[in-house]
């Protein structure tokens, strides 16, 4: 289905960077505070972590209907609502007494956040096809790396200076920042007679097509597998920061300034080659940098003790390889469904978070004792991906031999 396509604001990239960026940012602002809450509300190490887990489930789970709500009543309506409950559920963390609390508004947090991150994704095919849509993807992505390596820096210095409520502070100001410069300057790209009904046989009908389409399936597969391998690192940064590399909690900056660096070159790098090279192409060259990486990053726990720089450089060249892939796999999920792409976009936006919030839960506590085993567990989680993309491309070849 086409429809005649709106004007693109000026500094749309950066609005839907900054939307998409709002989810990540509510996950990495906070770690340097593990500790301080920790004592502050009387809770175990595992009680603050699981602070994580509140917010990363229902996440997941309420972001398969972000889209499909975006669909029925428009992308800017949705946006604006749940950025205002999300702004006040960060507010009510500063007031949090006991790690029940903290566990309770984090998960309505989760239900709320991954509004910015669907919405901005089918915002995106709304407003462009082919090259230009991945162009706009990556710089979507390139901007949106700087989330994950700013946020713990900005948290570990207002957790030195302030404590850990001025964290939760800081992220509600941020959020009503964004809420007014959508209210302000972001327009409606989906006209009413393109929208979606809320019905329930509508709804059943199309989750189960786009949940049951292989091509969708594979190529979500392909995005969690790869993100997941740095996400393990991510939900480790405290250990694998201030216990394997006795790094104080102000230095977060050296797990997530390499991660930040390599994931806006490679999205820098992919919207160059967009045009120039098919998304395939793209996609192969980025699995082979993630290889090198993973590689390389077993290799140097293997042989040699945990030290600087050389625990980070890996993970700097595998983000490299994972954003240049990544906005491909993006589109390739979304273009099967134009008529749509705010229910797929959630789909593949619930799948992910689940995968995310397996390696929170589980795999990362399974893994942060020794930089030895998640080296490991970040290439078996590549190689996953790897398998998921591989399995793609033949179907799609397949598929393409037969028409």
């Amino acid at each position: 289905m086409t429809h005649t396509r709106i004007a693109p604001p000026r500094g749309i990239a950066f609005l839907l960077a900054a939307l998409s960026a709002l989810g990540p940012f509510a996950i990495d602002t906070y770690l340097p505070s593990f500790l301080d809450i920790g004592k502050s509300l009387g809770a175990t190490p595992l009680e603050v972590q699981q602070t994580l887990t509140a917010y990363l489930i229902p996440f997941s789970i309420m972001s398969m209907w972000h889209g499909a709500i975006s669909d029925a009543f428009g992308r800017r309506r949705v946006l604006l609502v749940t950025l205002a409950l999300f702004g006040l559920a960060q507010f009510g963390c500063v007031f949090a007494t006991r790690i029940e609390h903290l566990w309770a508004l984090r998960a309505l947090q989760g239900i709320l956040a991954g509004s910015g991150i669907v919405i901005s994704r089918a915002i995106v095919r709304d407003l462009f096809d082919g090259p230009a849509a991945q162009r706009l993807m990556s710089h979507i992505t390139m901007m949106f790396a700087l989330a994950p390596a700013v946020a713990p820096v900005i948290g570990g210095r207002l957790q030195s200076w302030f404590g850990w409520q001025s964290v939760f502070a800081f992220q509600a100001l941020m959020t009503l920042v964004i809420w007014l410069v959508c209210w302000r300057a972001l327009p409606e790209t989906l006209p009413h007679e393109h929208r979606q009904p809320l019905h329930a046989g509508y709804l059943a009908r199309t989750y189960w097509k786009v949940l049951t389409s292989p091509e969708f399936l594979l190529a979500c597969g392909g995005l969690a597998f790869n993100f997941a391998g740095f996400f393990l690192y991510v939900m480790s940064a405290p250990e694998f920061l201030m216990h394997h590399l006795g790094l104080p909690e102000t230095a977060f900056f050296w797990l997530f300034g390499p991660a930040m660096a390599g994931l806006m070159s490679g999205a820098w790098v992919s919207g160059r080659l967009a045009g120039r090279l098919s998304m395939p192409q793209t996609i192969v060259r980025g699995y082979l940098v993630m290889g090198v990486a993973a590689l390389a990053n077993i290799g140097l726990n293997l042989f040699f003790p945990p030290m600087l720089p050389w625990s980070v450089v890996p993970i700097f060249v595998y983000t490299f390889g994972m954003s240049l892939s990544m906005p491909c796999l993006t589109l390739l999920a979304l273009d099967p469904f134009p008529a749509q792409r705010g229910l797929a976009a959630s789909c593949q936006m619930f799948l992910q978070s689940m995968t995310n919030g397996l390696v929170a839960g589980l795999l990362a506590p399974a893994l942060w004792g020794s930089t030895r085993s998640l080296a490991f567990g970040m290439g078996a989680l590549m190689l996953m991906g790897t398998a998921s993309t591989w399995v793609l491309y033949r179907l799609s070849r397949r598929r393409n031999a037969r028409d």
